[in-house]
């Protein structure tokens, strides 16, 4: 059974950078497209970036194109979302979610196509 676990979330002032790690025990993460999705207060879950399992990415909100980015280290098992030039609208719970149902070139920003999920890690973005 895979099992997800996110962390690098912190406090961080705007403008700043962090990067969020999802570590992965159970599985070969390789075996698997990775989203991350965040939920802000008060708003519903929604799908920021995602990569399938050779390597190609999407990236399904507007508000991150060109300052986050996701990469995969299948020998770690880890699945990175750096997130540059942060802003207070950034702050939110991140979750990484993986796949393993879909084509090797293909990853989804629709949550329910994910099977599996970490905690979550809490990003703020404040001065």
């Amino acid at each position: 059974q895979l099992q997800l676990v996110e962390s690098g979330g912190v406090l961080v002032q705007p403008g700043g950078s962090l990067r969020l790690s999802c570590g992965a025990s159970g599985s070969p993460l390789a075996d698997y497209a990775v989203g991350w999705f965040r939920q802000r207060p008060g708003k519903e879950r929604e799908g920021v970036l995602c990569v399938s399992r050779d390597g190609l990415r999407a990236d399904y909100v507007d508000f991150v194109k060109g300052r986050f980015t996701i990469s995969r280290d299948n020998a770690k098992n880890i699945v990175y979302l750096q997130m540059n030039s942060l802003k207070p609208e950034d702050s939110a719970i991140y979750y990484c979610a993986a796949d393993a149902a879909r084509l090797r070139s293909d990853c989804s920003g629709r949550g329910t196509d994910y099977q599996y999920w970490g905690q979550g890690t809490p990003v703020t973005v404040a001065s």
